[in-house]
């Protein structure tokens, strides 16, 4: 796409307005960091817009205090005070990476994302949000805490204009098929790989 525009036209009846504004399913997965991180830029521009932001993080313990949360609070406070930008809501939906110490069991975890899900599933219906960012939600389809197929479905037909945006690794074939937008973080270098942990700044 040279200067931002598509090499070819389809003939799908809409016009170049109706197909540039169409809403976007986008997937962001791979093995390399950047997943997130992306997906929060994108949701900087969507605030820009005025449009409401839902970010629901899955996965991340809810005592992880991230940069993007404080971020995205306080631009949901300056539009709040100013109605500059849009609203944002920031939203854990589970907790516990595998080697963080985990309160409850398996199922515990399991249980609450499948209610995370049916909250998104709401909201959706709703036309809640203008912008979604599902983050780490692919490791939910990964460990079977739910099914593909209504994944895929609802958020294949969700109403209106919703952007929703999924990071993880190992996203589905399926989810990978009924994307618009698909993007792989592939490592090439990465400091850990000289033993050397995450840092302030950088991984939070």
């Amino acid at each position: 796409m040279p200067q931002g525009k598509p090499d070819t036209v389809p003939a799908d009846g809409l016009t170049t307005r109706q197909r540039r504004n169409r809403p976007l399913l986008a997937v962001h997965t791979g093995e390399m960091k950047g997943k997130s991180t992306a997906a929060f830029g994108m949701a900087l521009r969507a605030w820009n817009q005025g449009w409401s932001i839902g970010v629901f993080q899955f996965v991340k313990s809810a005592k992880w205090r991230v940069g993007e949360e404080a971020a995205f609070r306080a631009l949901g406070k300056l539009h709040e005070d100013t109605g500059q930008g849009g609203p944002v809501e920031w939203h854990k939906m589970g907790e516990g990476w595998s080697w963080a110490r985990k309160s409850g069991s398996e199922e515990d975890h399991a249980a609450n994302a499948r209610e995370g899900w049916a909250e998104i599933k709401r909201r959706l219906a709703a036309e809640t949000h203008d912008f979604y960012v599902l983050d780490e939600f692919s490791y939910l389809l990964k460990w079977g805490w739910l099914e593909v197929d209504d994944v895929v479905s609802t958020l294949t037909t969700r109403p209106g204009h919703q952007h929703v945006v999924i990071t993880g690794r190992y996203a589905p074939p399926e989810l990978i098929e009924a994307a618009d937008l698909v993007a792989e973080m592939t490592k090439v270098k990465h400091p850990m790989d000289t033993g050397q942990k995450g840092q302030r700044g950088i991984e939070w």
